[in-house]
């Protein structure tokens, strides 16, 4: 009910999404007091139209309206709303509380859903344009990290197993590359929004054509006017009493996706600070345990991984909605649709956000990346050693062999003593390989094993990422 809107302060639940992580902006999108207004917005668009389109409608009537889109008294509607068990009539009527003049003609011809679901529709578009830029603003600062760190050769991993050498930029280009997806994703989402439009109880439009007295023309006129005045540069054809909730599936599908990126991205980061390789920003007053002092939690990156799992699963609201609307409609997607649809938005704004704020500070430890390389190294580096021993004229199958049983030998010293790797060192040692020794620095630069990723790097963020980010770049340097 809407007199549960008065409850605040410390002494009742407020959600975190709003009252600690989201921005004031998103938080505003989905309050009260902008989407009562807009349907008072809506209420005026249609008056306007229905008067260009020859309806007694007077100026004085729409001025008064004019004049009273920010007037809202909360307080009545809640009242209203406990009388009448119906928040559109409750706010019919305080409008019209405050428009006397213009009270006759409010909703006319309209059902509950043209404010409601239009409103919606305007939140989706305007909230979809508030996370876009910020996503942008969150690839524009990896790939800025992802350039810096090109050619600095480190571990891969598979399985979480050590691999063949990568760079760190280039593993941030994996990260950029499923946020360019989201990014492509929400904008194609955002583009194919439609507005409901002006469709009657039933999508029938029947309530217009009768105050049109079978005007068809007029009808469409009155749709296509309001639905321009909205900002949309398309409404649907055919409505039931809603418009389709399989636009909501692919909303929070979308953000969804994104959830999963960020929360790739997040544990990587997570993981990456375990290894003391890369840690995300670190204040100087921060604290990282309350009971072990030297702690360095990555509590950023956490909070991504948690947000992202509940923005993950929130899609699993519109796939049932839509499967259980009856007929035209039924109202049982009302209460589901006013939680998961703005914690969708609140949630994906607090993960962006964030993830902005981890991906300006990203601190990287190159000795330590440096060290894990040469632990493993030398066993990356066989095949090149036993084909420099082939070049140099030795025989293919006894090296191989040489080098097995050196290998287990060094294998043995890090498993069961704790040793460091020191097959070079057992290879220096033997005879046999004199041939390559002067060799082996050349043979074991980390750079050598990188394959391409350097000139991956640049390729992508130039090709691929640049182009992505152009009509984004007003607001690159746009701080958190």
């Amino acid at each position: 009910m809407a007199a549960a809107g008065d409850r605040g302060g410390h002494d009742s639940y407020r959600s975190p999404l709003a009252s600690r992580y989201a921005s004031p902006e998103m938080c505003f999108l989905f309050s009260d007091k902008y989407k009562f207004r807009t349907w008072r917005q809506l209420w005026l668009w249609l008056a306007e139209a229905e008067q260009t389109l020859g309806l007694p409608i007077t100026d004085e009537q729409i001025q008064e309206m004019k004049s009273n889109l920010d007037n809202i008294d909360f307080r009545m509607a809640a009242e209203e709303e406990m009388q009448l068990r119906h928040d559109v009539m409750a706010h019919v009527h305080t409008f019209a509380h405050c428009c006397p003049k213009a009270a006759s003609i409010i909703h006319l011809g309209a059902t509950s859903c043209y404010v409601g679901d239009n409103t919606d529709l305007i939140i989706l578009r305007n909230a979809f344009d508030l996370l876009l830029p910020k996503l942008a603003r969150v690839i524009s600062r990896l790939a800025d990290f992802a350039k810096e760190q090109a050619d600095l050769p480190t571990l891969g991993f598979t399985h979480f197993q050590p691999a063949q050498l990568t760079t760190v930029g280039k593993r941030c280009c994996l990260w950029i590359q499923d946020l360019c997806m989201d990014l492509q994703n929400l904008k194609r989402v955002r583009d194919e929004l439609r507005f409901r439009g002006v469709k009657g109880t039933t999508g029938t439009q029947a309530s217009f054509l009768q105050l049109f007295e079978g005007d068809d023309q007029k009808v469409e006129q009155l749709d296509k006017m309001v639905t321009e005045k909205a900002g949309f540069k398309r409404a649907f054809i055919i409505t039931g009493q809603t418009y389709t909730r399989k636009v909501d599936i692919e909303v929070l599908s979308v953000l969804a996706s994104l959830g999963a990126s960020v929360h790739k991205i997040c544990t990587d980061i997570r993981l990456l600070a375990n290894l003391k390789e890369m840690e995300e920003p670190f204040e100087k007053q921060q604290i990282g345990s309350s009971a072990m002092p030297y702690k360095r939690n990555p509590m950023r990156s956490e909070r991504c991984c948690s947000l992202a799992r509940h923005l993950m699963a929130l899609v699993m609201d519109p796939l049932q909605t839509a499967s259980v609307q009856w007929f035209e409609r039924t109202l049982d997607d009302s209460a589901n649709r006013r939680i998961c649809l703005a914690e969708a938005f609140l949630t994906a704004d607090t993960v962006l956000n964030t993830l902005q704020n981890i991906s300006e500070g990203l601190v990287v430890y190159p000795k330590v990346i440096e060290r894990r390389v040469q632990q493993e190294l030398p066993f990356m580096a066989t095949e090149n050693i036993i084909m420099a021993m082939v070049k140099a004229g030795g025989n293919r199958q006894d090296c191989h062999e040489k080098i097995r049983v050196l290998s287990q030998q060094a294998a043995a010293v890090v498993k069961q003593e704790g040793g460091d790797n020191d097959l070079i060192e057992r290879i220096q040692a033997d005879a046999y390989f004199s041939p390559i020794h002067s060799q082996l620095d050349h043979l074991l630069d980390p750079s050598s094993f990188t394959g391409r990723a350097s000139q991956q790097v640049q390729r992508f963020l130039e090709e691929e990422v640049c182009p992505l980010l152009k009509p984004y770049e007003s607001v690159m340097k746009s701080p958190l």
